[in-house]
C-alpha cells in the first residue's frame, strides 16, 4: 500500500469511510467486521468515523463502537489512525442537527474516547460549522482538547477557505486535515483542495463516488470514467480514486464501504497510474 501523511503520521493512501456500516441500510455486524478486517488485510491504516454515524436515537456512537470492536479483534488494529468527529448529531428520525458549543464538543470528545477505548483520539475533527456558535469558539474548544492531550491531532470538516485559514490560526498552525465533500458530482471543493495543497494540510474527500444513493451511477453518468476504466480493465470507482490521488499528494480519499469486496477494489486505486491525457479528460468532466 502506498502511503501519504496526515500531520506527522504516515497513513495508507486510501482510507476507509465507515459510515455506511451504521446508518440506514447497514449490514449485520458480522459483515461490517469482515469489511473492516478486509481493509486492514489490504493495508488500510486510516479509518474515518464519527459519533453521529448511527441510525436510532439510543445508539449514538454506534460506528465508533463497531470500529473499536473490529480493531481489537485484528492483529493490525493497533496500526490504524482512527479519525472521528464531533459537533453533528442525529436525533434518530433521519434528520441531522448541529451543536458546535465548546461544552458539547468536550462532552462528545470524552464520550468518543470511552467508546474507542483510547487515552487520546488520533485525529479529532470538528464535524460541521454551527451557525449559532461563533466558529472561533468551536475551534477554540478543539484547540483546548489538543493542548490537554485528549486528542493527538486536530482537523475540520465541511469548511470553506476562510474557515480553513481561521482554524489554522486558532490551532497555532496545528491544523492537519480538512474533510470536505468532493467527487465527480461535487467539484465545488476545488478551492479548498488547492488551499490544503498550498498549506501542506491533508485533504480527505468524503463521498468520493457521489454518495450512497449516487455511487452506483458513477460509470453510467460520467462516461469518461467508464471509458478510462475500460482501457485499464478496472472499475470506474478505482479510476475515480486514482484521479483524486493524482490531484495532489495531500489528498487521502476515504471511500465508504460495507462489503469486503468494495474495500479490496478501492485500495487497488493506489497502484493505478493514469496518463496526463486521462487526468485532463477526467478533470474536464
Amino acid at each position: 500500500m502506498h502511503t501519504r501523511r496526515i500531520g506527522d503520521v504516515e497513513v495508507s493512501a486510501i482510507g476507509l469511510g465507515a459510515m455506511p456500516m451504521s446508518i440506514e441500510g447497514r449490514p449485520d455486524e458480522a459483515r461490517s467486521l469482515a469489511t473492516v478486517h478486509a481493509a486492514l488485510d489490504a493495508g488500510v491504516t486510516l479509518i474515518d468515523t464519527a459519533d453521529a454515524y448511527h441510525r436510532d436515537a439510543g445508539e449514538v456512537g454506534h460506528n465508533e463502537t463497531l470500529i473499536a470492536k473490529a480493531l481489537a479483534s485484528h492483529d493490525r488494529g493497533g496500526d490504524v489512525l482512527v479519525a472521528t468527529k464531533g459537533g453533528h448529531l442525529r436525533p434518530g428520525e433521519g434528520s441531522w442537527t448541529l451543536d458546535g458549543s465548546p461544552r458539547h464538543l468536550r462532552e462528545a470528545c470524552e464520550a468518543s474516547l470511552r467508546r474507542l477505548g483510547v487515552e487520546a483520539i488520533g485525529l479529532y475533527q470538528f464535524h460541521r460549522p454551527d451557525p449559532r456558535i461563533p466558529y472561533a469558539e468551536s475551534i477554540g474548544a478543539v484547540r483546548d482538547l489538543l493542548d490537554e492531550g485528549k486528542i493527538r491531532m486536530a482537523g475540520i470538516s465541511n469548511a470553506d477557505p476562510e474557515r480553513i485559514r481561521q482554524a489554522r490560526d486558532i490551532l497555532g498552525g496545528r491544523l492537519v486535515s480538512v474533510q470536505n465533500q468532493f467527487s465527480p458530482a461535487f467539484r465545488s471543493s476545488e478551492p479548498e483542495l488547492e488551499l490544503c495543497a498550498e498549506l501542506g494540510v491533508a485533504f480527505l474527500p468524503w463521498s468520493p463516488f457521489g454518495g450512497i444513493t449516487r455511487a452506483g451511477d458513477l460509470g453510467s453518468t460520467y462516461a469518461p470514467f467508464a471509458r478510462v476504466a475500460q482501457t485499464h480493465g478496472v472499475s470506474p470507482y478505482r479510476v475515480c480514486l486514482a484521479w483524486m490521488l493524482a490531484k495532489s499528494p495531500v489528498v487521502v480519499p476515504i471511500p465508504g464501504a460495507s462489503r469486503p469486496e468494495s474495500v479490496r477494489d478501492s485500495v487497488r486505486a493506489a497502484d493505478l497510474v493514469l496518463s496526463a491525457e486521462e487526468i485532463e479528460e477526467l478533470d474536464a468532466v
